[in-house]
C-alpha cells in the first residue's frame, strides 16, 4: 500500500470561551486604553471570536465591568484577622494602592457597581470587620473606610495626572512652566515645582505611605480619645514627650 499523504495541519484548539476569559480580556483592554476601550466588539476581537458569542456568558458590557471590578477586588489582600486594626488597614490600603496602579481605570469604578460580586463583598466585610473588632463603632468604622479610600483614590488620580513622564524629568509643558515661572514673584511655588522636578520618575509609593501614616495615626476606636484626654485637652499622662510622627519620604 502506498503511503497516505499527510493531511492538513490541525489547527490548535482554542480554549473554550467562558466568563473568566472574557473578563480577563476586557481588563487587558482597559489597562491599555482605559475603561472606555472596553466594548463588546473590542473584547470579542481580543479573544478572536464574534461579539455575539460573548452573550452566551455575559449579559452585556455592564456585566463585564462588574466582573472586572470584582477581579480587581480579588487582587487586594484581605486584612489579616490576627493583625491589629492599624496594621490591617495599612496592609490593605497598600495592597489596594498597588492594584490600582496596575489597573488605574478601576479608580472610578470600584464603588460604582450596583451588582457587587463575591470578592467585592468579601473585601468590604473583612475591612469593616477589622475595624469593628478593633473597637470602632459601626458609624466610625464606615467613616474610617471612607476617609482611607478617599485618600487612596485621590492619590492614584493625582499620581496619574502629574506631568512627569520618566526619570528624565518633565514633559514639554511642565518644563515650560518651570522655566517661565518668575521665582522672585512666586518663590514658594517655584521652589515646590523645582523639588517635584527633582523627584520626577521616582516611585511615589513612599509619598503614599507617608500620607497613609498621617491618616491612620489620626484614627482611634470610639471612646479612646476621650479616655486618653485630661481636662486641659492634653493626652492623659502626657509629660511633654512628642508623639511619634510620620517621616516624610526621602527625596532621590
Amino acid at each position: 500500500m502506498g503511503e497516505r499523504g499527510a493531511g492538513p495541519t490541525a489547527r490548535p484548539r482554542r480554549a473554550p470561551l467562558n466568563r473568566g476569559r472574557i473578563v480577563t480580556a476586557a481588563m487587558e483592554l482597559a489597562d491599555e486604553k482605559g475603561s472606555a476601550g472596553v466594548t463588546m466588539r473590542a473584547t470579542a476581537a481580543r479573544l478572536g471570536v464574534e461579539a455575539m458569542s460573548l452573550y452566551n456568558h455575559v449579559t452585556g458590557r455592564e456585566d463585564i465591568l462588574d466582573g472586572m471590578v470584582d477581579a480587581v477586588f480579588a487582587e487586594i489582600d484581605l486584612p489579616s484577622p490576627q493583625a491589629n486594626w492599624k496594621t490591617a488597614m495599612r496592609a490593605r490600603a497598600s495592597s489596594c494602592y498597588r492594584a490600582l496602579r496596575r489597573h488605574p481605570w478601576a479608580v472610578g469604578l470600584l464603588d460604582s457597581r450596583g451588582r457587587p460580586g463575591s470578592a467585592t463583598l468579601r473585601h468590604h466585610d473583612a475591612v469593616l470587620g477589622a475595624l469593628r473588632t478593633g473597637g470602632f463603632s459601626v458609624s466610625m468604622a464606615t467613616h474610617a473606610v471612607s476617609l482611607i479610600d478617599s485618600y487612596l483614590y485621590g492619590f492614584v488620580i493625582q499620581e496619574r495626572s502629574l506631568p512627569f513622564v520618566d526619570a528624565a524629568g518633565f514633559d514639554g509643558g511642565a518644563e515650560d512652566s518651570l522655566r517661565d515661572l518668575p521665582a522672585d514673584t512666586y518663590p514658594y511655588l517655584a521652589e515646590a515645582i523645582a523639588a517635584q522636578a527633582d523627584e520626577a520618575g521616582h516611585d511615589h509609593g513612599e509619598g503614599f505611605e507617608f500620607g497613609l501614616t498621617l491618616i491612620l495615626d489620626g484614627l482611634e476606636p470610639d471612646g479612646v480619645s476621650a479616655s486618653r484626654t485630661d481636662r486641659g485637652g492634653r493626652p492623659a499622662g502626657h509629660h511633654g514627650e512628642p508623639r511619634p510622627q510620620a517621616t516624610p519620604p526621602a527625596r532621590h
